[in-house]
C-alpha cells in the first residue's frame, strides 16, 4: 500500500540495466525473502514516490513497473538516468540502484523531503564510510541538458558528471557549489540525516540492520550474506 508520504511531484527510477558481471546473473531477479531484487526496490519507491519506473531494456521486467530504456546504449548508469531525466515531467527525480533492498523507505523519503525544500539544491547523495555513493540520488531536471552533453562527448563516470553538472547551477543560479550539490555524510545514525530529523522512526529490525543500508549486493557472497537479514526487509 502506498504510504501517506509518497510525494507526488518526485518520480523514482530503478536502476535495473547493468550486465550484474560480478553477480554471474542478472540480480534484479534474484529473490530475496521470497521477492526479486527489483520488486523489493519498486515497492520501497512507490512508498516515497507517485509514480515509479524500471531503467533496463529488458522486457521481464516490465511486470514489475513500466520501462525507460536508454537513449543511448552502452553508457551504463548515466544512460538509465539521462532516459529518465527526458522521460520525467517532475522537477525531481530519485534514482536508485536495483540492489539496495536494506534502505528504509522512511528514511528515503525523509531526506527526499529536505532535499526538495532547499531552493538551491539540483544533485543530492550520500557519502557513507568515506565513499561517495552516486547511484542513489536526487536529481533536479534542470540538469538533463548537461547529462546529455556529457554523454555525447563521451563521458559516462557518474560521480564527475554530476559534480559537472551541479557547477554549472551553481554558475546559472549565482549560488554556492555546496548549496546545489549536497554530498550527505551519514554516520549511521539511523534517524539524522545531516543532523536533522528525517520524521521517521526504525524499527528495531531496520536499526539491526543499518549497516546494509546502503549496501550494494554485487557478488554471490554478498547476497548470500544479505539472506540471513531477509527478516529486516519492508515487505507489502
Amino acid at each position: 500500500m502506498r504510504m501517506e508520504r509518497a510525494l507526488s511531484d518526485v518520480n523514482g527510477y530503478v536502476l535495473a540495466g547493468g550486465k550484474s558481471s560480478r553477480m554471474g546473473r542478472d540480480k534484479a531477479l534474484l529473490e530475496l525473502a521470497g521477492k526479486p531484487l527489483v520488486q523489493l526496490a519498486v515497492e520501497k519507491l512507490r512508498q516515497v514516490c507517485a509514480q515509479v519506473f524500471v531503467l533496463g531494456g529488458r522486457s521481464e521486467l516490465a511486470g514489475y513497473a513500466p520501462l525507460v530504456r536508454d537513449l543511448h546504449e552502452g553508457c551504463g548508469p548515466l544512460g538509465g538516468i539521462e532516459a529518465a531525466l527526458e522521460h520525467s515531467a517532475n522537477e525531481w527525480n530519485l534514482f536508485m540502484a536495483v540492489d539496495m533492498p536494506f534502505l528504509p523507505a522512511g528514511f528515503l523519503a525523509g531526506w527526499v523531503r529536505s532535499v526538495t525544500a532547499r531552493e538551491s539544491a539540483r544533485v543530492a547523495m550520500f557519502t557513507v564510510d568515506g565513499r561517495v555513493q552516486p547511484a542513489l540520488c536526487l536529481l533536479h531536471k534542470e540538469i538533463t541538458h548537461y547529462v546529455r552533453g556529457a554523454l555525447e562527448r563521451g563521458e559516462f563516470k557518474l560521480l564527475p558528471v554530476l559534480e559537472g553538472a551541479a557547477n554549472e547551477m551553481a554558475g546559472r543560479h549565482g549560488a554556492g557549489f555546496d548549496k546545489v550539490f549536497l554530498n550527505t555524510p551519514w554516520d549511521g545514525d539511523a534517524e539524522l540525516v545531516d543532523g536533522v530529523a528525517v520524521g521517521w522512526t526504525p524499527t528495531e529490525a531496520e536499526r539491526e540492520v543499518r549497516h546494509l543500508w546502503f549496501a550494494n549486493l554485487n557478488t554471490p557472497a554478498e547476497f548470500n550474506a544479505a539472506e540471513a537479514f531477509g527478516g529486516a526487509l519492508e515487505m507489502e
